[in-house]
């Protein structure tokens, strides 16, 4: 179950290996006591606080972020991380499977918002 999965030669990593790193990480430092969900929400909002930062003065910015150095990347990479982890502590410290939480939220707005119905003759309207 927390286990990482090997994909096209690279490890995968899933939300349950997430979790558990994230609970064996907490209990090695006695941190436990202070994961009450309100504390971990609110050190996710500073986290995307940090994120919004790297973004605040650069403008509209180009999907796979041309012109970007290699260390804002890192930096980027970073700060992504930390909204990932604070997130998937927050869910395991809510009970809630976040994966299937996610996976459900997916499949109700795909019926909040539909797709366009595809044309069968190729685009001739």
């Amino acid at each position: 179950m927390a286990e990482s999965k090997k994909c096209d030669g690279e490890e995968s990593v899933t939300l349950d290996l997430l979790k558990k790193k994230m609970d064996d990480f907490a209990k090695e430092r006695d941190w436990e006591q202070y994961h009450s969900p309100r504390n971990l929400l609110l050190a996710l909002v500073g986290e995307v606080g940090e994120l919004s930062e790297i973004f605040q003065w650069k403008g509209e910015v180009p999907k796979g972020l041309p012109g970007w150095k290699e260390e804002e990347r890192t930096h980027l990479g970073e700060e992504l991380s930390d909204v990932l982890l604070y997130l998937v502590r927050l869910s395991d410290m809510c009970g809630i499977d976040l994966g299937k939480a996610a996976l459900r939220k997916m499949e109700l707005n795909a019926l909040k918002y539909p797709a366009p119905l595809k044309n069968d003759d190729h685009g001739n309207q």
